[in-house]
């Protein structure tokens, strides 16, 4: 299956301590599938950049207001795969993604590092969270300045500002898309550096929700006893 933020594989990123049979592909997607509205590799000219780069910080100001939030999703796959669960957030750097049975998937940020826990696959697999797509959405102030924003789309029902930058996505890109009127998020796409997209929709949203700490807490002792061959324990 896949995980919400799989925006990694393009990224020239490796995990701290993983399993062996981990594969790129199992790492973070942040899910939603923008329908197809990613840019088309046409460069945006200097006033249309600046722009869309205030249409989209204007955005992701207020949406950097919300500290914490919880709620539902469904995610697509690629290949039309659907999975959801549910999702937590806390700003700066935390969250929670619990996948429905049968997976027992879950995506977990402390703040510092990142952890994917496949029960099924026996897998757990750390990556430092400033190295992935995560980091921008989950810091205390969403930064889209320089380059960042390729282009931003407002109609009536949504608001889709797309994003791709190396340093932060490696060869994915980015598509948010958010309430025009309450600037909620509501989706988002991530599209890999083979033009696969992953997108996950959210819904029965909270903001502002006291969350319980653990949520976000990582195993960093089982990380280490998962992924060190017995032989140099």
């Amino acid at each position: 299956m896949n995980d919400p933020f799989p925006g990694a594989t393009g990224m020239t990123m490796k995990p701290l301590l993983s399993h062996p049979g981990a594969t790129r592909r199992q790492f973070l997607g942040f899910g939603l599938a923008a329908a197809g509205a990613m840019v088309a590799g046409v460069p945006l000219t200097a006033v249309a950049q600046a722009k869309a780069s205030d249409a989209a910080q204007r955005i992701a100001d207020h949406f950097s207001t919300v500290k914490s939030m919880t709620g539902e999703f469904v995610q697509f796959g690629p290949r039309g795969e659907q999975t959801g669960g549910k999702f937590y957030i806390e700003r700066p750097g935390k969250i929670r993604f619990n996948y429905d049975a049968p997976s027992g998937f879950k995506v977990i940020s402390d703040g510092k590092s990142v952890v994917i826990d496949n029960a099924k696959m026996k897998t757990y697999d750390l990556y430092p969270l400033n190295k992935t797509p995560l980091k921008l959405l989950l810091d205390e102030r969403i930064d889209l300045s320089g380059n960042k924003v390729k282009g931003v789309t407002e109609d009536d029902d949504l608001t889709t500002i797309q994003l791709a930058d190396k340093s932060v996505f490696g060869n994915a890109r980015l598509t948010m898309m958010f309430d025009p009127r309450s600037y909620e998020l509501r989706q988002w796409t991530i599209t890999d550096a083979q033009g696969k997209d992953t997108t996950v929709m959210i819904f029965n949203v909270k903001q502002d929700v006291k969350l319980d700490q653990k949520l976000f807490k990582i195993d960093y002792k089982k990380n280490i006893e998962i992924n060190t061959p017995e032989s140099n324990r």
